[in-house]
């Protein structure tokens, strides 16, 4: 259960590169451009390359890790336009509903039912009723445009989960993750062939501030060490233990909550938060749910 562990420790920075996130989008207005600096970012996985057995693998190989990385660069580009058009607090808990069910459901289609452990699925079920519980904010306005970018974007990055697990069983860890940033920043190249995008990242009054590059820069360092964190769970975890991985982002939302509620009591300048006596009690149940099902998952 060592990637149990890990894959807490992944959401924990996930929760502080997801105020970043928040900070930054509520500066800038194009997913395209946030897309496009992340996927950049990517190549510092290079500094991993002296502790790797660093070669090119072989074509069949080749192709899983170039699916992989544009099956992430799009779904990242899905997520951060879902949370630009609409309010993070709808977007949220319709992603962290579904997502875990697709992962579930292609983890299924891929490897069979027989990975799927009965004994894991009751645990799996207290974790996500957890998760939706704590990530919703207000009450939800449904509309059809929203579920249908939000389902996708829960799609893609499911997807995602599945193909680096599928990476991971025909290439060693390492050597993966910098093929995939290589990647990364291979495909986010391609949005400089639009004319519109070269004006947008080249016009100061569209391109980020450097108080907000700055942000980015911090907020995608955390996210990068949470993504190394989780992709290095998903290696050592089961194939049955993936959608459970993704339901356990409901950590990420009680670091989250925490965070902010610090931020908000003691530095209410940089962040302030409504926190009220009704939100206090839904997080304080959800909290106990996700407690209940990490003991149940412990001990299943």
């Amino acid at each position: 259960m060592v990637w149990l562990f890990i894959i807490i420790l992944a959401y924990f920075f996930f929760s502080i590169a997801s105020l970043g996130d928040k900070l930054v989008l509520s500066r800038a207005q194009s997913p395209r451009l946030y897309t496009f600096y992340v996927g950049v970012l990517s190549l510092i996985v290079l500094v991993l390359t002296p502790f790797a057995d660093f070669r090119i693998p072989v074509p069949y190989n080749l192709f899983w890790i170039i699916l992989t990385s544009f099956v992430l660069i799009t779904g990242m580009y899905a997520l951060y336009s879902a949370v630009n058009k609409f309010d993070v607090s709808r977007v949220v808990p319709v992603i962290g509903a579904v997502q875990p069910l697709f992962i579930l459901i292609l983890s299924w289609l891929f490897w069979g039912a027989q990975v799927i452990k009965a004994n894991s699925l009751f645990a799996f079920a207290i974790l996500l009723l957890g998760g939706i519980i704590i990530s919703f904010e207000k009450k939800p306005r449904l509309t059809k445009e929203l579920l249908k970018i939000s389902f996708l974007a829960s799609f893609l990055t499911a997807l995602s989960f599945i193909l680096f697990k599928i990476v991971f069983q025909r290439e060693p860890f390492l050597r993966a993750i910098i093929w995939i940033g290589i990647f990364n920043f291979i495909f986010v190249l391609f949005f400089l062939f639009y004319k519109s995008f070269r004006r947008e990242i080249f016009e100061k009054k569209a391109a980020f501030s450097k108080k907000t590059l700055t942000l980015v820069v911090l907020t995608q360092s955390a996210g990068g060490l949470a993504s190394l964190l989780q992709n290095f769970a998903i290696y050592l975890a089961p194939v049955s233990s993936l959608a459970i991985i993704n339901a356990l982002r409901g950590i990420q939302y009680v670091f989250l909550f925490m965070i902010t509620s610090a931020l908000s009591l003691f530095l209410p300048k940089v962040l302030k938060e409504k926190i009220s006596k009704k939100i206090i009690r839904q997080k304080s149940v959800a909290i106990l749910i996700i407690i209940s099902g990490l003991i149940i998952l412990v001990y299943s």
